[in-house]
Protein backbone atom coordinates (compact mmCIF):
# COMPACT_ATOMS: atom_id res chain seq x y z
CA UNK A 1 0.00 0.00 0.00
CA UNK A 2 1.23 3.51 -0.76
CA UNK A 3 0.89 6.55 1.49
CA UNK A 4 -0.56 9.95 0.66
CA UNK A 5 -0.51 13.14 2.69
CA UNK A 6 -3.80 14.91 3.21
CA UNK A 7 -4.05 18.52 4.36
CA UNK A 8 -7.16 19.53 6.30
CA UNK A 9 -8.15 22.68 8.17
CA UNK A 10 -7.20 22.83 11.87
CA UNK A 11 -10.83 23.12 12.92
CA UNK A 12 -11.68 19.91 11.09
CA UNK A 13 -8.78 18.11 12.79
CA UNK A 14 -9.99 19.31 16.19
CA UNK A 15 -13.43 17.87 15.47
CA UNK A 16 -11.92 14.59 14.27
CA UNK A 17 -9.88 14.35 17.47
CA UNK A 18 -13.14 14.15 19.41
CA UNK A 19 -13.54 10.65 17.94
CA UNK A 20 -10.21 8.86 18.51
CA UNK A 21 -11.87 5.48 18.00
CA UNK A 22 -12.51 6.28 14.32
CA UNK A 23 -9.97 5.10 11.75
CA UNK A 24 -9.91 8.27 9.67
CA UNK A 25 -7.55 6.71 7.12
CA UNK A 26 -10.16 4.04 6.43
CA UNK A 27 -12.84 6.71 6.08
CA UNK A 28 -10.68 8.61 3.57
CA UNK A 29 -9.93 5.41 1.61
CA UNK A 30 -13.64 4.65 1.42
CA UNK A 31 -14.51 8.16 0.27
CA UNK A 32 -11.83 8.07 -2.43
CA UNK A 33 -12.98 4.64 -3.61
CA UNK A 34 -16.62 5.76 -3.72
CA UNK A 35 -15.72 8.87 -5.72
CA UNK A 36 -13.61 6.84 -8.18
CA UNK A 37 -16.46 4.38 -8.76
CA UNK A 38 -18.83 7.27 -9.41
CA UNK A 39 -16.38 8.94 -11.82
CA UNK A 40 -15.78 5.72 -13.73
CA UNK A 41 -19.53 5.14 -14.10
CA UNK A 42 -19.99 8.75 -15.22
CA UNK A 43 -17.15 8.44 -17.73
CA UNK A 44 -18.74 5.27 -19.17
CA UNK A 45 -22.16 6.95 -19.30
CA UNK A 46 -20.76 9.98 -21.13
CA UNK A 47 -18.86 7.79 -23.58
CA UNK A 48 -22.02 5.80 -24.41
CA UNK A 49 -24.46 8.73 -24.31
CA UNK A 50 -26.18 10.02 -27.44
CA UNK A 51 -27.20 13.31 -25.80
CA UNK A 52 -25.51 16.48 -27.04
CA UNK A 53 -23.46 18.72 -24.79
CA UNK A 54 -26.02 21.51 -25.16
CA UNK A 55 -28.90 19.18 -24.25
CA UNK A 56 -26.95 17.96 -21.21
CA UNK A 57 -26.44 21.54 -20.02
CA UNK A 58 -30.14 22.31 -20.41
CA UNK A 59 -31.09 19.14 -18.55
CA UNK A 60 -28.55 19.89 -15.80
CA UNK A 61 -29.97 23.38 -15.28
CA UNK A 62 -33.48 21.96 -15.08
CA UNK A 63 -32.43 19.36 -12.51
CA UNK A 64 -30.58 22.00 -10.44
CA UNK A 65 -33.65 24.22 -10.46
CA UNK A 66 -35.94 21.39 -9.35
CA UNK A 67 -33.57 20.28 -6.59
CA UNK A 68 -33.26 23.86 -5.35
CA UNK A 69 -37.05 24.18 -5.24
CA UNK A 70 -37.35 20.88 -3.35
CA UNK A 71 -34.98 22.02 -0.59
CA UNK A 72 -36.36 25.57 -0.48
CA UNK A 73 -39.64 24.37 1.00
Amino acid sequence: MVNITLSIPEELKKEMDKFPEINWSEIARGAIKTRLIMLLKFKKFVRESKISKEDALILGKKVNKEVAQKYKR
